[in-house]
């Protein structure tokens, strides 16, 4: 069965303040019927907004579509992420993303759920660790 789901067709929401800091607007644009565990959404972080730190049981693809952002995996160096670059993060690991301080930035979020749950949501990005240096590549 092919599904078409049409431009508009599916009110966006406000980010929680439970889940992230700053403007953020999430676009739930597919759930993919069962047996595919897999949703889409986009997410679209004003300059200065990111999520919580989270994890997700069976990790998570992010594919930047639009702007500068930035995201860090515990224990690991912030990286600089830019429109066309895709993250990958692993099942159960914990991280943030989000947009630069000045840039807003917007990705394609995909996960798969696991028991009907696709994220952990975890505390807030504290503001030491959002505007420590950028590692570069």
């Amino acid at each position: 069965m092919q599904q078409i789901i049409r431009n508009g067709s599916k009110p966006a929401v406000q980010g929680s303040a439970d889940f992230f800091t700053g403007q953020v607007r999430i676009d739930a644009i597919a759930q993919i019927p069962e047996p595919s565990r897999a949703s889409v959404g986009v997410v679209t972080f004003a300059p200065g907004a990111r999520s919580n730190w989270h994890t997700h049981p069976l990790g998570q693809a992010l594919v930047v579509v639009a702007g500068l952002g930035w995201t860090q995996c515990e224990g690991g160096p912030k990286k600089e992420i830019r429109a066309g670059d895709i993250v990958v993060c692993g099942c159960n690991k914990r991280h943030w993303h989000g947009a630069a301080e000045t840039t807003a930035m917007t990705h394609l979020a995909i996960t798969e759920a696991l028991d009907g749950s696709n994220v952990t949501w975890l505390e807030p990005v504290s503001d030491e660790d959002y505007t420590a240096p950028v590692e570069s590549d």
